[in-house]
């Protein structure tokens, strides 16, 4: 584990605590009030979602890969969702039997993952047909100069925060037989200019949506 994550994992909640409680807390629970049945979250962090989680889920587990978020994630776990499961799992290769999960939550974690494409899949994969995939992802923007703006600067969002600002997020889901049913195209509150491009919405999975 290297110095640098482990700093990241100990700063991220004060790093982001402005955009929380400018609207993104709010995004947060508005999504997630669609999460039902068997429930998993992929790269939950240092677990800025579980207070929103409905106490009458069938079931809640969640996957993150980075040791040192892994700890902050289970101290979190055993004060918002004593009975939730935590794994340490990439994205990429989620350790779950198919359509093992009716939900899928993925927050500000697909402009970070080594394969977009491949975590998709996996989300596919586990969850049953018809399932539903709830996003909240930072993206690329449609406006041609901030688009370059972003492919200026990703260089830097990587060297910060180890993820990209400049990927088209939306086309990868839609490209991997998700239908999405619910979008909405905002902002991430109180971001630089070339982060705050944001969607929030559900994409439903299954052959039906290809």
């Amino acid at each position: 584990m290297s110095l640098r994550k482990s700093l990241f994992a100990l700063t991220y909640d004060r790093m982001s605590r402005k955009s929380e409680e400018a609207g993104l807390r709010a995004l947060r629970q508005s999504l997630l009030a669609d999460a039902d049945g068997r429930v998993l979250e992929i790269g939950g962090g240092t677990g800025a979602n579980l207070p929103f989680y409905d106490g009458r889920l069938e079931s809640l587990v969640l996957t993150e890969p980075e040791p040192a978020m892994l700890r902050r994630l289970q101290q979190k776990t055993r004060v918002h969702a004593p009975h939730a499961k935590v794994l340490r799992a990439p994205a990429e290769d989620l350790p779950f039997e198919d359509d093992a999960f009716d939900t899928v939550v993925s927050t500000l974690v697909l402009c970070g993952v080594s394969d977009q494409a491949r975590v998709l899949r996996e989300v596919r994969r586990v969850l049953r047909p018809g399932g539903h995939l709830l996003f909240l992802e930072h993206v690329r923007s449609d406006n041609p100069q901030l688009a370059r703006l972003q492919d200026r600067l990703n260089w830097l969002n990587r060297l910060v925060v180890d993820c990209d600002c400049n990927r088209p997020t939306l086309a990868t889901i839609e490209a991997e037989q998700f239908a999405v049913s619910r979008l909405e195209q905002t902002t991430m509150p109180k971001a630089p200019k070339f982060v705050r491009p944001l969607i929030v919405g559900t994409a439903i999975a299954g052959t039906d949506a290809a």
